[in-house]
């Protein structure tokens, strides 16, 4: 079987080229993402490093597209790498589950049962008595690592299936210790703290 077809010049660089073009983009601007997701989640380490090999990727990338100007396949190539590597990106950081998040939990019912599976489970809360356009309510606010939210926002459904919630990036905790207790100690610690009570 004559395979000197695959080595010609058109495909070469209608086939060859733009795949090349389009796993670059792939792949530094996934980096790309990450870089920006840890700049704003403060992880000043590790940004500069994705940078480094983003730029390096690219410039690969870019010197195909400008040494073959008249191959329009190039072009799209390279506006498909940039989309698919975008959602990737993203895609991999909500893997990885970086950094902390706000939880915050507002019910309007009574939050008895949420209230003890939070302290039940170790989690860090502070809850306020609140008043709302249809009455009075519980705000909890709760810190966490991101990683815990799948599983708390499971409970939260389970134990107070009405409740509303939100959930923000937190960039930075002050002391992660308090927030992230040792798991042996924590419900020691939590009746030491905050006395049991009955939510509203």
């Amino acid at each position: 079987m004559d395979t000197s077809f695959l080595m010609s010049e058109d495909v070469v660089s209608y086939v060859y080229i733009p795949l090349l073009i389009c796993l670059a983009r792939i792949t530094d601007q996934s980096i790309g993402t990450l870089r920006i997701i840890f700049v704003s989640k403060g992880m000043k380490n590790l940004a500069p490093i994705f940078g480094f090999f983003e730029v390096i990727i690219w410039l690969m990338a870019i010197r195909q597209i400008m040494t073959n100007l008249n191959n329009p396949v190039n072009y799209i190539a390279y506006g498909a790498g940039f989309g698919i590597g975008n959602y990737i990106g993203i895609r991999i950081e909500e893997r990885l589950s970086l950094g902390y998040v706000l939880l915050r939990v507002i019910t309007r019912k009574s939050a008895y049962e949420l209230e003890t599976y939070f302290r039940e489970s170790g989690n860090r809360f502070t809850i306020v008595d609140a008043e709302s356009d249809q009455g009075p309510v519980n705000i909890f606010f709760l810190p966490m690592r991101r990683s815990d939210v799948t599983e708390t926002i499971e409970n939260v459904r389970k134990y107070n299936p009405r409740a509303f919630y939100t959930l923000e990036d937190v960039r930075k905790i002050s002391d992660t210790t308090l927030v992230f207790p040792d798991p042996l100690s924590r419900e020691v610690r939590w009746h030491r703290i905050i006395p049991k009570h009955k939510a509203k």
